[in-house]
């Protein structure tokens, strides 16, 4: 069954309505919500032709100035026989087929306001990718994988714990001190089937106070430790190990310290809600499984706060090659090969 003619809502661009004419869109597009005339749209005004080129008889020479046809798969080589036809496969599909306007067979291919079909009828879906699409590769390398991310991250968190073994060694003495004879008694209690809350020491006063320092102070130490590197290189030590970097979604470019800390706060912060049941943890641990659910960009929910994606650092970087690989000498000044 084929479609009336009229204005309709372009498939392939939402927010714009074309003509259909039974057969496929023509004239050129208006904003969705612009009134649209009583009929088609005014025919445009055709190109002006370019006068034939002069040929010359088989097997001459060119002219002087004049280059050879190009050779089949250079850039100015003329296309198949079959370039600029329309397709007429099924959507999603890529198979040829024939059918009712809008299935297999109808032809879908053209330019906008060149008379040719540009899209599906109104009403059918547009075709999308045949079969799963490719991987993206943001700024031509490839993502990072999730194992990858993950070990790295394990690695950054035990240079943090050792950092807080170190400044935070005696607060967690403290706090243990203020706490232990309250836990003591509680486990012994336990340990003999007795479940009575009366007659537990109390804990010290100090205790409160020094977990708030504890958190304070590891939360502290984190952002020392990750913020100004992923600012300056996108990589921590754990990243470097694990040959990964953080990106802006944008630009190959280093992130910055504003966007650095965005990123580190979504998941670093958390930290400070701890001792509210271990609140913070649970953040973390959503923020952390979040990229196995994202798709196709495996983001985090901290790398969608700062707008960035974490990519493999490609092997041939030359900041881990010798620097007596001849691979790498930049002393000549012309590439090998013929010289044109």
């Amino acid at each position: 069954m084929s479609v009336q003619p009229g204005w309709y809502v372009d498939p392939a661009e939402p927010t714009t309505r074309r003509w259909w004419d039974g057969e496929g869109w023509i004239g050129a597009p208006i904003p969705v919500d612009a009134t649209p005339p009583d009929g088609p749209p005014p025919p445009e005004p055709e190109p002006a032709a370019e006068p034939p080129a002069p040929t010359s008889p088989a097997g001459a020479a060119p002219a002087s100035g004049q280059h050879p046809p190009a050779a089949p798969g250079t850039p100015d080589a003329p296309g198949p026989p079959w370039a600029g036809q329309p397709w007429t496969g099924q959507p999603g599909a890529g198979q040829p087929g024939t059918g009712q306007p809008g299935t297999a067979g109808q032809p879908w291919a053209g330019q906008p306001g060149t008379g040719q079909p540009g899209g599906p009828p109104p009403g059918w879906p547009y075709p999308t990718w045949p079969g799963r699409p490719p991987e993206p590769r943001p700024h031509g390398v490839p993502l990072a994988g999730y194992g990858a991310r993950l070990l790295a991250r394990l690695v950054d968190f035990g240079v943090v714990f050792a950092l807080n073994a170190v400044v935070n060694g005696w607060f967690v003495w403290r706090y243990f001190e203020e706490t232990a004879p309250y836990l003591r008694e509680a486990v012994r209690r336990a340990m003999a089937g007795d479940s009575s809350q009366e007659g537990l020491p109390a804990i010290g006063e100090q205790a409160s106070g020094l977990q708030i320092a504890i958190l304070v102070i590891a939360t502290a130490l984190w952002f020392a430790y990750e913020v100004p590197t992923m600012a300056s290189g996108g990589q921590t030590l754990g990243k470097r190990l694990l040959r990964i970097r953080a990106v802006p979604v944008d630009a190959d470019q280093p992130l910055g310290f504003g966007r650095a800390t965005r990123r580190w706060s979504t998941m670093g912060m958390p930290t400070l809600l701890w001792f509210c049941c271990g609140f913070g943890l649970l953040l973390q641990f959503v923020d952390a499984v979040s990229a196995l659910f994202d798709h196709p960009l495996r983001q985090a929910l901290h790398d969608k706060r700062a707008q960035t994606v974490v990519v493999q650092v490609p092997r041939t970087d030359r900041t881990d090659t010798p620097a007596d690989d001849p691979a790498t000498d930049r002393t000549d000044p012309e590439p090998p090969g013929d010289t044109p």
